[in-house]
C-alpha cells in the first residue's frame, strides 16, 4: 500500500508517518517543504495543476494530511489550513480519484461548548478565531470534495515533540526555563478553561486506522480523549514531571483571548469508537510523560 503523509515532519505527520512505516508492507512517501521530502509540496502555494501531476506520478492508495498552521498571521494561516485541503481535493479528483484521503481538523472548529456537554460531530460549529475558522473551512473543502474522505477533528493532542505554539508545549518551555529551583517564578493565564487533551500517540493510531479501513467512513470524526480537563491539571502534572518548586502566578490579563471565550471543549468519540474501531489507549498522565521526556514510543 502507497500512503503520502503530507506535512511529514510536523508534529503530528512525524508520529502519524512513524506509525505508518510500521505497517508491513506500506510504502510511505513524505510530502511537504523539506529537503527530505519524496515529494516537494507546499500546499499553500502550488497550483492544483502541478499538485495533481507530482499526486499522479507517486499514485498513492491514501493520502494523509498533517500539513496545517496553528498560529500566525490569519492570511498565512488561511494559505495552508484553507487553501491547501481545497487545492489537495483539485488535484486528487484529477489524479488519484479512488485514493482515501484522511485530513487533520481540529475541535477548535466546535468553538464554545457548554459545560458538561459532550459535541458530537453533527453539533453546530462556531470557531471564535481565525484558526478555528480557517481549519473548519478545510474541512468544507475537504467533506464536499466528492472523494473517499475523512476529516479527523483532533482534540488537544499532547506528546512527544508538542511545539511552544501548542498549551502543552508552551509550559513544557515555561518549566525548563524557569527550572525546579525554590525562587523560580511561571507566569500563566487563566488556568480555568477545561480542555479535551488526547494523547498524539493515539493520534497517530486513528489517522493510520483511517487511512486503511476497508470500508466508507463518516464524513467527520471526533479524535480526542472523551473528557473535559481543567487546564490546571494539565500544569500540576507538567510541574510534578520537572520538580517545580517555585511558586505560579496566575493572570486573566496575559490569557489568550481564546481561553476566555473558550471555556469548556470535550468530544463524543462515539462515532470514532463504531466506526473505527478507536478509542485513546493513553492516559494524560502517559501524554504528559512522554512530553517531558521527549520520548516517542508506541
Amino acid at each position: 500500500m502507497r500512503i503520502l503523509v503530507l506535512g511529514f515532519t510536523g508534529y503530528l505527520g512525524a508520529h502519524v508517518a512513524e506509525r505508518l512505516r510500521a505497517l508491513p508492507g506500506a510504502l510511505v512517501l513524505g510530502g511537504g517543504r523539506s529537503p527530505a521530502a519524496d515529494l516537494d509540496v507546499d500546499l499553500a502555494r502550488v497550483r492544483p495543476e502541478h499538485l495533481a501531476k507530482a499526486l499522479a506520478a507517486a499514485a498513492p492508495d491514501a493520502v494523509v494530511n498533517c500539513a496545517g498552521a496553528t498560529g500566525g498571521d490569519p492570511v498565512a494561516m488561511a494559505e495552508v489550513n484553507t487553501r491547501g485541503p481545497a487545492v489537495l481535493c483539485a488535484a486528487l479528483r484529477e489524479a488519484a480519484p479512488a485514493a482515501r484521503l484522511v485530513h487533520l481538523g481540529s475541535a477548535a472548529e466546535y468553538g464554545p461548548g457548554a459545560p458538561g456537554t459532550r459535541v458530537t460531530e453533527s453539533a453546530a460549529t462556531r470557531p471564535v478565531g481565525s484558526y478555528g475558522a480557517t481549519k473548519l473551512a478545510g474541512t468544507v473543502a475537504v467533506t464536499t470534495s466528492g472523494l473517499d474522505a475523512v476529516v479527523l477533528r483532533v482534540g488537544n493532542p499532547v506528546g512527544t515533540g508538542a511545539p511552544p505554539t501548542s498549551l502543552p508545549g508552551r509550559i513544557a518551555a515555561l518549566l525548563r526555563e524557569a527550572g525546579p529551583g525554590p525562587e523560580a517564578v511561571l507566569r500563566l493565564g487563566d488556568l480555568s478553561a477545561h480542555r479535551d487533551f488526547v494523547d498524539v500517540r493515539d493520534v497517530a493510531r486513528a489517522a493510520v486506522l483511517a487511512a486503511t479501513a476497508p470500508h466508507p467512513l463518516p464524513p467527520v470524526l471526533n479524535i480526542s480523549g472523551g473528557r473535559a480537563v481543567p487546564v490546571r491539571d494539565l500544569v500540576r502534572g507538567l510541574t510534578a514531571l520537572a520538580g517545580f518548586r517555585g511558586r505560579i502566578e496566575e493572570s486573566t490579563a496575559s490569557s489568550p483571548a481564546r481561553s476566555a471565550r473558550v471555556s469548556w471543549q470535550c468530544s463524543d468519540i462515539t462515532a470514532a469508537v463504531e466506526g473505527l474501531g478507536w478509542r485513546p489507549a493513553h492516559t494524560l498522565d502517559d501524554a504528559l510523560t512522554a512530553l517531558w521526556e521527549g520520548r516517542r514510543t508506541s
